[in-house]
């Protein structure tokens, strides 16, 4: 039992470190505002989410945004409790549908649950949690964040609309770049993050056999 603890607990290690470095991999789109920058650091967590459970996947979430907070805090800890947040209900939404049933359709349903769930917490939390915390604690008031983004798309005039043509559409599109790298990766990676619970299935039917 205790190996297969440490041996779950490597995995989710692993994997969150492979999160906090891509991190570093990010990327604005001419479509969105120059602070909304797509990144897939929350693809290892799909993959720890699908192969050993919606618990590990936000494991995983929680210490790369650790990791990024520590060595490349900027934002007082907010941009990395805002990263965890969103992350974590993408992984568990997705991780939890399925685990009720592994199949490939079940695994692209999921995904797009999580996507649009992620969407909403993101919208919610922006608007309620976030956006305040950044004009409060980092002095960057929140119509200095509308102009930026009202620049990109004049749409985007007020806290609202801010959410609406932005926040929500950027994390719709960036769910479903994840969702399109989960499914074409998941197969080949699965076994490695799997192969010591397929080890003590054989283990253990062989000891029925015998």
């Amino acid at each position: 039992m205790k190996g297969k603890k440490l041996n779950k607990l490597v995995k989710v290690s692993l994997l969150g470190v492979i999160g906090f470095l891509l991190m570093f991999v990010e990327f604005a789109l001419p479509i969105f505002p120059s602070f909304l920058k797509i990144d897939i650091s929350d693809l290892p967590a799909l993959m720890g989410t699908f192969a050993l459970g919606p618990g590990a996947g936000v494991a995983v979430e929680f210490l790369k945004n650790i990791l990024h907070g520590i060595f490349d805090g900027k934002t007082a800890f907010i941009g990395e409790v805002a990263n965890f947040a969103v992350g974590s209900v993408l992984v568990f939404t997705a991780g939890y549908i399925y685990s009720r049933k592994k199949t490939k359709k079940s695994a692209i349903l999921s995904l797009g649950a999580g996507t649009i769930t992620m969407s909403a917490a993101a919208a919610l939390l922006n608007y309620f949690i976030l956006l305040p915390l950044y004009e409060k604690v980092l002095n960057f008031p929140i119509s200095a964040v509308v102009a930026v983004a009202g620049k990109v798309n004049g749409s985007i005039t007020d806290l609202n609309t801010l959410i609406l043509f932005a926040i929500v559409p950027f994390n719709l599109l960036k769910g479903v770049v994840l969702t399109a790298l989960t499914l074409a990766l998941y197969k080949s990676v699965s076994p490695i993050l799997k192969q010591e619970q397929a080890k003590n299935r054989k283990l253990a039917g062989n000891k029925i056999n015998s």
